[in-house]
């Protein structure tokens, strides 16, 4: 199946090929061909309807990047023997080769303030370094990707239109998220705020976005596909559903659900000392909003698909997306019930 994409590549078919990394869109495979290591990527064209808009976006970036900080870090992909820096497989999809990094690791969990702080300035970084790119020239990838509104309005749409039963059986879960639309109100209010500019934004800053050296320092943000103009509240507040909580959103047992204090403020101080001096002073005050924005999107989007018989996110057994909304729901009662200490938190 690789071998075309192999030759794509000058790279001969007796290559070695073996999984690699945890990722859930995209397949990727490690490449050993002698002394030189590659990272393939297969792209889920069922996720990214236009590669091509991808490589694009990652090709300006790596050259801006290359022509004002060629001293960052930055994994460039690889060029096919024609040139290209996607090859198109037919049936087989599109792929893309990157250099491996040597002595660079990913991390799936964060278990360490230490690396929450890493992974923070990291993405701090590639924004604070991509600060004077023109954000416009960059293709929107996944359209409307982190828009409350529309989450909003599509939640609400799933009770007029989704399972009876279903919507029966959530009907306090319902009610405690339709009580947060003011979270909603917040949102639209930004996007008509001259206070808040649109950067260059990841939009994906899950820890395994990022890669370490064996010492747990980071190295440089990965995974670009998702690189779009947005608003930093995207990158932080990914950020914080991801790293404050003990266990992740498949978590059943809500008791278990909580907000490490020390995760926060290592992301505080990890992405302010890259960004103090870029974000505006709405911005800043934004910074606690920022994770009930995204842990909010994210119970809107669960319900969503169990109302709906889940559609887009599956369900390994019946009530999954249920009991991820209602983990994402509780987070973001226990984070908003730390919202003054948070606050303090990030103006000290």
């Amino acid at each position: 199946m690789l071998a075309p994409v192999l030759a794509a590549y000058g790279l001969p078919a007796d290559t070695s090929v073996t999984p690699h990394g945890s990722g859930l869109i995209n397949r990727t495979w490690l490449l050993r061909h002698g002394k030189d290591k590659f990272i393939l990527q297969r792209i889920n064209q069922d996720v990214f309807s236009t590669p091509a808009l991808i490589a694009q976006n990652i090709e300006k970036v790596g050259s801006y990047l290359a022509a004002h900080y060629p001293e960052a870090t930055f994994p460039c992909p690889v060029a096919t023997t024609n040139g290209d820096t996607l090859v198109n497989a037919g049936p087989g999809g599109f792929y893309r080769l990157f250099p491996f990094i040597e002595g660079s690791v990913t991390i799936d969990v964060v278990e360490r303030p230490e690396l929450a702080y890493e992974a923070a300035k990291q993405f701090g970084a590639f924004t604070r370094m991509m600060d004077g790119f023109p954000v416009t020239q960059l293709h929107d990838t996944l359209p409307h990707f982190h828009d409350l509104s529309l989450r909003y309005s599509a939640f609400r749409e799933a009770l007029t239109t989704g399972l009876p039963d279903r919507i029966a059986k959530a009907a306090d879960l319902i009610g405690y998220l339709e009580s947060q639309h003011p979270l909603v109100t917040c949102y639209q209010q930004i996007l008509v705020n001259p206070g808040f500019r649109l950067r260059v934004t990841h939009h994906d800053t899950k820890i395994s976005n990022v890669l370490f050296d064996r010492s747990g320092k980071g190295i440089c943000v990965i995974d670009l596909d998702t690189v779009m103009a947005g608003y930093f509240i995207s990158d932080v507040g990914d950020m914080l559903r991801t790293y404050l909580c003990p266990v992740t959103e498949e978590e059943k047992d809500t008791s278990l659900i909580g907000i490490r204090l020390e995760y926060f403020e290592a992301i505080v101080r990890g992405y302010l000392e890259e960004m103090a001096g870029i974000l505006t002073p709405d911005e800043k005050k934004a910074f606690v909003y920022a994770g009930e924005f995204m842990v909010y999107m994210q119970a809107l989007r669960f319900i969503t698909d169990y109302l709906l018989g889940d559609p887009y996110y599956g369900s390994r057994y019946e009530g999954h997306n249920y009991v991820r909304a209602l983990n994402q729901a509780t987070l973001l009662q226990r984070y908003s019930a730390q919202s003054h200490t948070l606050r303090n938190i990030v103006s000290c």
